[in-house]
Parts: structure tokens; C-alpha cells; sequence
């Protein structure tokens, strides 16, 4: 008899030191050492232990701050009647004479001066829908600049812009269309939870057939790619608690970001994003893709049942409403693929059913994708 022995490792917040007293980080089949004080602050980064949002930064001065217009428009509906700088000081945004880095992000207007490199969105058109090349490269790649907040706004309108010049061949040339609280959502999350400890720019990547949004740093904490719909963890807790207290603020901070934008899609039959962490980023993929079509997925249900019910076709579907649920089993029932049960109020399949899945069903999808 053959054994199998799993472990699942989970991930935690802390760092926890092997039985021989030393720190590992897995790389693939590798255990890898934190031998060093630098590889040492780089896992305490990546884990979130501690945050680059509150190193000083060198070239900045408080009045960058106190006398800009961004802290002017945030002041004049947020802010109590205060000195400026008490109120930074009191929000440990000033480290001795020095903004620290949320600071900087948060109330200056022009951050980019002072963290170059780490604190502007690069927004590229790609006219393919393979893999980005040079000869592929429509124009120059656009640089969005600016305090947080107004980056946010101004990178979501510039790639929904971008995204609306694109036509595809359909009936006649149609426009793209991707839900804007997806963009949004998805922007705002790399902006807010980026590493700004590392020197490379978010970059918005506009293809034909999708929208990729990559920035800098690895998931943090206990966060994953499984779970992060349902985790909760800030890298940079000031920036988000900060930003959400301005006016028409960009982020809710209630942990639903994500979950909103895959709703969007869902809503616009289109396929949820795909997220990626690779060695220092996190990628998300949003794909123009259409969803099976409710009847596609109904009929692919009861190839594995023989029944059901309005419930069910709308958790199968993600249908929300009763009414056009049943519209989708209609026009099932009228292809001769189910019929009603009266009295029970469920559907089944037909005695026809396998033998008009092979023969109508493909024609059936053609109708959908025209």
C-alpha cells in the first residue's frame, strides 16, 4: 500500500525561523537564506511587517506639502481649522523635517520629483493581441503624474479613453467596453497597495483583447492568489486610510475593491480578471472575453442532471432576476431541450435533450457570439 503525506504551509504575517535558528524564503524547489540585514528588510516589505509609507524622504521639504494645491482642495472640506503642519505632524506624515513617503503621495502635487521612478503610472497601447513588442507599440507610452488621488482619476480616464478608440468587427465595427468600476477598482488597488520601496513605475498595458495592470511588489502578508477576494491586509495603511478621507474618495476601505470589479464583469457577461503574482509584481489581466452564453451554461449543467430549478439556473448563470432566468429556460423549452414539470416547479430534460445538444447546440452558440 502506498502512502501519500500532504503539508499545507500556510502563509502568516510574522517571520518564523526554521528549527535551526535561521530565516529561508522558498523559491521554487529552493530555501533560499535571509543571511543579511538588506534580504532581511526586503521580507520584512514584501511581508508587510513594516512600510515604506513612513521612510523620510530626502529631498522633500514640509512646505511641499502645507502649500499645495492638492492640501489646499483636501483642507477646505476635510481638514479643521488647523495649522497644516500640526496636522501632518499629528497624522505622522512628517518624519524630523522630512515628508515621509505617504506624505509625499498623498499632499504634494507633484511626487514624481521627489520619488521618481516609484510614483507615476505608465500606460502603454499595444495594437496585437499577443505579446507586447516594440514594433507592436502605438505611439509613445503616456505617463500619468500627479498626487495619488488625482492619479487615480486621471490613469482611469486615459485608459478608458485609450480602450474606446479600439473597434472590433462585429456587426458593423463596435466599441470595446469594460466596466468602468473595474478600471477603477483595479488602478486604485495597485496605487494603494503597491511597493513604493521598489524603483519601477505601474505600468497600464492596453491590448486589443485585454488590459493589463502590473505593479510593483508582491502580494502582502497572508494575502494569496486564493484568497485574496476575502483577505484583508494594507501595505500602505495611511495612504488608504488618508485617501478615503477625501472627497469623493477613490477607495472605499471597507476590503470590497476587488470583489466590485469582478462583479462589474460578471455583469457585462464578460470573464472575471485573472491576477498573476510573479517574483516583484502583481499582475492582474482583464480579457475582453464574452461568458458562456446562460443557455450554454444551463444546458452544460444538466449534461451531469436531469433536473432544475429557477435557483439553481440562477447561481449556475449568475442571472440576479427570476424573470429573465425563466426567459433562458423558455427558450430552451421552445429548441425541444427541456419542458416543465407543472406542480413541481422545476425543468428536465427532454428525451431529446442529448441528441439536440450534438445536433442544434453549436448553432445555437453562433447565434449568441453574432
Amino acid at each position: 500500500m502506498t502512502y501519500i503525506l500532504k503539508f499545507t504551509v500556510f502563509k502568516t504575517q510574522s517571520i518564523i525561523k526554521a528549527t535551526d535558528g535561521k530565516i529561508y524564503v522558498r523559491r521554487g524547489a529552493q530555501s533560499l537564506p535571509v543571511d543579511t540585514p538588506e534580504k532581511l528588510r526586503r521580507l520584512e516589505l514584501d511581508k508587510g511587517i513594516s512600510s515604506f509609507e513612513n521612510e523620510p524622504v530626502g529631498e522633500s521639504e514640509v512646505s511641499d506639502a502645507t502649500e499645495s494645491g492638492i492640501y489646499k482642495f483636501f483642507s477646505d472640506t476635510i481638514v479643521p481649522d488647523v495649522e497644516p503642519d500640526k496636522w501632518l505632524r499629528k497624522q505622522r506624515l512628517i518624519n524630523g523635517e522630512k515628508l515621509t513617503v505617504a506624505g509625499e503621495l498623498l499632499f504634494t502635487d507633484e511626487p514624481q520629483i521627489c520619488l521618481p521612478k516609484r510614483s507615476s503610472i505608465k500606460i502603454f497601447r499595444y495594437k496585437t493581441s499577443e505579446n507586447a513588442d516594440r514594433d507592436t507599440l502605438a505611439d509613445q507610452p503616456i505617463t500619468v503624474e500627479g498626487c495619488a488621488y488625482r492619479q487615480i482619476y486621471d490613469a482611469v480616464a486615459k485608459t478608458k479613453e485609450i480602450i474606446e478608440s479600439i473597434r472590433k468587427l462585429g456587426k458593423g465595427f463596435e466599441i470595446i467596453e469594460y466596466p468602468e468600476e473595474t478600471l477603477h477598482e483595479i488602478i486604485t488597488n495597485a496605487v494603494l497597495h503597491r511597493d513604493y520601496s521598489i524603483a519601477t513605475d505601474i505600468q497600464i498595458r492596453i491590448f486589443d483583447n485585454r488590459v493589463e495592470v502590473e505593479s510593483p511588489g508582491k502580494l502582502p502578508g497572508h494575502v494569496t492568489i486564493m484568497n485574496i477576494l476575502e483577505a484583508q491586509a494594507a501595505r500602505n495603511p495611511k495612504l488608504v486610510r488618508l485617501i478615503n478621507k477625501f472627497p469623493n474618495a477613490p477607495n472605499k476601505d471597507v476590503g470590497e475593491g476587488l470583489n466590485t470589479a469582478f462583479e462589474a464583469m460578471t455583469k457585462l457577461r464578460l470573464k472575471t480578471p485573472k491576477i498573476e503574482e510573479k517574483d516583484n509584481s502583481v499582475l492582474v489581466i482583464i480579457k475582453h472575453e464574452k461568458l458562456a452564453s446562460p443557455e450554454e451554461l444551463i444546458v452544460n449543467y444538466l449534461l451531469g442532471h436531469d433536473t432544475i430549478k429557477n435557483g439553481t439556473g440562477r447561481t449556475v448563470t449568475g442571472i440576479k432576476s427570476e424573470n429573465t432566468m425563466k426567459n433562458v429556460f423558455y427558450r430552451l423549452r421552445d429548441r425541444g431541450f427541456i419542458q416543465l414539470i407543472h406542480g413541481y416547479n422545476y425543468w428536465k430534460k427532454t428525451d431529446a435533450f442529448e441528441r439536440l445538444v450534438h445536433e442544434q447546440f453549436k448553432n445555437l452558440l453562433a447565434d449568441q457570439k453574432e
